[in-house]
């Protein structure tokens, strides 16, 4: 915890002077971001990192493997549809991007199984991604096995994304965006989903 106060106060020192009009703004106007990410808790992946934003301008949703269960308005709790749910309907994005990542402990449980003690909530969890794992089985190399499947869990969360009538309705109309992204952790490369399926790197590689 100590090395967290140490960064809080060099947030305060050297942060918190050149952003304290900006968030002294925030408060007294509200939020109203554009972009909404959903990403992975991977310690490496930060989105506010990867795309350089400040206060207020992403709002961000990270649960394992970057996940979106279909909708499924029941009696259950719904931590990520919820958060879906404010960003579009409450603060009404325009964008929402699914951001997946290379070496993924999700995924790489889901292809290998998981070590030691059965996880209580994450294995369930993962079997959103089942049509995932059954598309990367096919891939005989492992590396390209684990890649493919990291790829095909963004196209099924914003397949997803899609069984959601009020993300339907928006992205028929125009007023809401579904973009697909990955982000190899290796590199610093990041890559977007094409129409065509194809993820394509933003900018070409150093």
């Amino acid at each position: 915890m100590n090395q967290l106060i140490d960064g809080y106060h060099r947030f305060r020192s050297n942060s918190w002077p050149a952003q304290r009009k900006a968030f002294e703004e925030l408060a007294k106007r509200g939020q109203s971001p554009n972009h909404m990410v959903l990403a992975c808790i991977d310690s490496r992946v930060d989105p506010a990192m990867i795309f350089d934003t400040g206060p207020g301008e992403l709002l961000t949703v990270r649960n394992v493997a970057n996940l979106v269960p279909p909708y499924e308005p029941d009696a259950a709790y719904h931590g990520t549809s919820s958060a879906v749910e404010f960003g579009v309907q409450v603060l009404q994005v325009r964008h929402l991007i699914v951001l997946g990542h290379g070496l993924c402990g999700g995924i790489k449980a889901l292809l290998d199984g998981t070590t030691g003690a059965p996880l209580e909530f994450t294995e369930r969890w993962m079997s959103i991604a089942e049509p995932a794992r059954k598309r990367a089985l096919e891939q005989p190399d492992p590396e390209k096995r684990e890649r493919c499947c990291e790829h095909d869990v963004v196209k099924v969360s914003l397949a997803n994304l899609r069984t959601f009538p009020w993300v339907a309705e928006r992205v028929a109309v125009g007023t809401l965006e579904l973009h697909g992204a990955w982000f190899d952790v290796r590199t610093g490369l990041l890559m977007m989903l094409d129409p065509d399926g194809t993820f394509v790197p933003v900018i070409q590689p150093f």
